[in-house]
């Protein structure tokens, strides 16, 4: 039998054996079909990627040499706000760049970098299996890969943009030296603050050539890579300035593990505190804040990442109202500023600062904002910040919070008119830490409804009811209704949590409220209507915004019975008595810190929801000083300067339009999502109607909290001692300047009664006033 013959009786053999097989093991490849297979896809995959190697090229750099602005508008989509993004940016040589600077940026960027071929496979495949495993989206691109992404292709997130970004990285590692590589990357990088490329950076953050960069400085820069703006340690919220440093120990310690580093020069380094920020041109009077704001939105909500915003081209459409905006500076104008004089009260009359924010309750649509008088000279956005305590505008967090939870943690109910005792200094009982906060003045108001401790500011009774709430339960309300849960002053382990010393921003605090105002319906506060860029090619760059879809906060009984009680507020007898003069139905409460060191007033009305803040700073520590003495009088409440700022503001904003009324569904029907209560009690009474001044003291039934904390059923009428007769209406116009005793309605004289013994205990190290300093907010 011949070769051929016995490989042809081989082949019949295996046919014969494979027909005897099941059909559903014929159905499957045999291994040489399978190897061929595999084999077949290998050659083509190599012989495609060698292909492709060949015919794509290492383009010409991008036209982001070229620079392009940003066009900031108005809600109208024609008014102008301000054109940014001009690429500010000198290209150095690599020998102008500090050796300390470049090691810095590989230990933070690419630690591989000085190995790799310009791709890490290991650290791609890394990436991608932490981002599986849910640890979120991870990057695993070389300092080449970023260079080419930056100099030669767009930021755009496509699979043929990264693929290209492979092939450029492999041909340019292949073509030019790591040096001219690194000095690239530093070159093209962006770093925050409209900086691009290590030269401008060093400028922007610390005044000096790139030459002089010290290595601390050197890893802070290196640290900005990952995100430049959210790090800027100047304008960064205390969490992501944690988050800031803690990246600057990274690079530090990437640093000595390379060994570009000793551990002695390491431990002695300290963090490099930038310079402050310095005003971009173009940016001046309000547009600078307006462009602060869409930009923080933009970036913090994920639409666009801030290299792509700065790279510019984008039109963007906020939601700012101009007239609106126009009436707030206005506002500041004539109640504040004109009220000044530096020159004569040179102590007190300079530095002072306002914040403030206005917002669409129904939408969540932010429609002015106030960050100062004038970015070109001022470059920090006070609307944004969070390093102000909001004093007793926080107790209608507190008042929701016991609406929510409907009985004391002792099963006692919490309703709007339920009693509580209001001797200032009453020691709080049953809170984490100690705590017994005076009222103002060191009023004793007595045995009072919650609503009229609200209408009074009454420190001791919101510190007991929040407590009786549950300072879980507050902060989880608060968080609910809007308030950041990364702001600081709001941890349950601190009895004074209750009065405010949460530090959010004024647009945080509007939001807040316009939650309350829109029946406990949340939006989170938005600034952009649109934004688009239109490309060299004609192709138009629409990214999706988010949905502004509100969610429940808490239910609309609860939030309408805040606002019931609020309104009281705004009434001759209340701390808000000022904004009367807005001549439309309003909710707002007024708020005071220790040390009269900020002033706010929050309210609204259906239809618009403005906070206003007012605070003084030192220009060169920023420390905070107070605000006693201001425009001359003795002490700055919430019901003064900040209260007539905002009602010269919404009478102007809200002109001309028809007067709403609050369509109010008082009552306990739904706390809201989230919530387990116990039964509504049964005992309930009628709020005072609309107009009328309610009655000094509350319904005639209801729970009494007394120093103890034991119930007590409530007189039916007033004690002996009795609450505060209402004070003086809001003076007219042509009334003298107010007074430290002026501008707040005046209680009765104080009750003659025996104070309850004072904590003895100092506040310990692990909470309450020692930790976070109390702000015994007065009205």
């Amino acid at each position: 039998m011949t070769l051929s013959t016995r490989r042809q009786a081989k082949r019949a053999a295996r046919r014969e054996a494979r027909r005897a097989l099941p059909l559903w093991r014929r159905l499957l490849p045999t291994w040489r079909v399978t190897l061929g297979t595999l084999t077949t896809a290998l050659l083509l995959a190599v012989g495609g990627f060698a292909v492709l190697y060949v015919i794509v090229p290492v383009p010409d750099p991008n036209a982001h040499a070229v620079a392009q602005n940003n066009i900031y508008l108005y809600a109208d989509g024609t008014t102008e706000i301000a054109r940014t993004g001009a690429v500010n940016r000198t290209d150095v040589t690599i020998d102008r760049i500090p050796l300390h600077t470049q090691q810095a940026v590989v230990s933070a960027e690419d630690r591989t970098f000085y190995q790799n071929r310009g791709i890490d496979l290991k650290g791609m495949v890394r990436a991608g299996w932490n981002t599986l495993l849910g640890k979120g989206m991870q990057g695993g691109s070389t300092i080449t890969q970023q260079y080419v992404k930056n100099y030669y292709l767009t930021q755009s997130q496509t699979i043929e943009r990264k693929g290209r970004e492979l092939l450029i990285a492999l041909k340019v590692d292949q073509q030019r030296d790591k040096k001219d590589i690194l000095a690239g990357y530093l070159n093209s990088s962006y770093y925050g603050r409209g900086a691009y490329g290590i030269q401008s950076a060093a400028h922007a953050y610390y005044g000096v050539d790139v030459s002089g960069l010290t290595l601390p400085q050197s890893a802070y820069l290196a640290s900005l890579l990952q995100a430049p703006s959210l790090y800027d340690v100047k304008t960064a919220t205390p969490a992501n300035r944690e988050k800031a440093v803690a990246r600057w120990n990274y690079t530090l310690d990437g640093m000595v593990q390379l060994g570009f580093l000793t551990t002695a020069d390491r431990t002695a380094a300290t963090f490099p505190d930038p310079i402050d920020p310095q005003p971009a041109t173009g940016l001046a009077g309000q547009a600078g804040y307006l462009v602060g704001v869409a930009d923080d939105y933009l970036i913090s909500s994920g639409t666009i990442d801030a290299a792509t915003l700065k790279a510019g081209g984008w039109r963007i459409t906020t939601t700012f109202d101009k007239p609106k905006q126009d009436a707030f500076v206005k506002a500041v104008q004539d109640e504040l500023t004109d009220e000044l004089d530096p020159r004569a009260r040179p102590t007190t009359d300079t530095d002072v600062r306002v914040a403030g924010a206005s917002v669409e309750p129904a939408t969540g649509r932010v429609l002015a904002v106030y960050g100062g008088p004038d970015y070109a000279k001022q470059p920090y956005n006070d609307a944004l910040r969070q390093d102000n305590q909001i004093g007793s505008t926080f107790k209608p967090i507190d008042l929701a919070a016991g609406l929510l939870a409907q009985h004391t943690l002792d099963g006692h109910p919490i309703t709007t008119e339920t009693h509580y005792d209001g001797t200032s200094e009453r020691p709080v009982t049953g809170g984490p830490t100690p705590y017994a906060p005076p009222n103002e003045d060191d009023v004793d108001y007595g045995n009072i409804t919650l609503r009229y401790a609200m209408v009074k500011s009454v420190n001791s009774v919101y510190a007991q009811e929040g407590v009786d709430a549950g300072l879980a339960r507050v902060r989880d309300t608060a968080v609910k209704l809007g308030i950041p849960d990364t702001v600081r002053g709001m941890d349950p382990a601190n009895t004074s949590m209750t009065l405010g010393t949460a530090t959010p921003s004024a647009l945080d605090l509007a939001g807040t409220y316009a939650t309350l105002a829109n029946h406990g319906q949340a939006h989170t506060p938005w600034s952009v209507l649109k934004l688009e860029r239109v490309n060299p090619g004609g192709a138009v760059d629409v990214p999706k915004t988010p949905d502004h879809n509100p969610t429940d906060a808490i239910g609309r009984g609860i939030a309408d019975s805040v606002t019931d009680v609020l309104r009281d507020v705004v009434s001759p007898r209340g701390t808000g008595a000022a904004a009367l003069d807005l001549g439309r139905p309003t909710a707002g409460k007024t708020g005071t810190t220790d040390s009269n060191l900020s002033a706010w007033f929050a309210g609204y009305t259906p239809e618009l929801t403005t906070t206003v803040g007012l605070f003084r700073e030192n220009p060169k520590t920023h420390a905070k000083e107070p605000l006693a003495g201001t425009a001359g009088l003795t002490r700055i409440n919430g019901g003064a300067i900040p209260t007539k700022i905002w009602t010269a503001y919404m009478t102007a904003a809200l002109g001309g339009t028809p007067t709403q009324q609050f369509d109010l569904q008082t009552g306990h029907d739904d706390p809201g999502p989230g919530f387990s209560p116990g039964p509504w009690p049964t005992t309930s009474t009628t709020s005072p109607a609309a107009g009328t001044t309610p009655a000094p003291v509350g319904p005639t039934t209801g729970a009494t909290r007394t120093p103890g904390g034991t119930p007590t059923h409530a007189p039916s009428a007033p004690a002996a001692t009795g609450e505060p007769a209402p004070g003086p209406t809001t003076p007219t116009p042509q009334a003298p300047q107010p007074t430290a005793t002026q501008d707040q309605p005046s209680p009765a004289p104080r009750p003659t009664q025996t104070r309850p013994p004072r904590p003895t205990d100092p506040p310990t190290a692990t909470g309450g006033p020692a930790t976070h300093p109390a702000a015994t907010p007065t009205p």
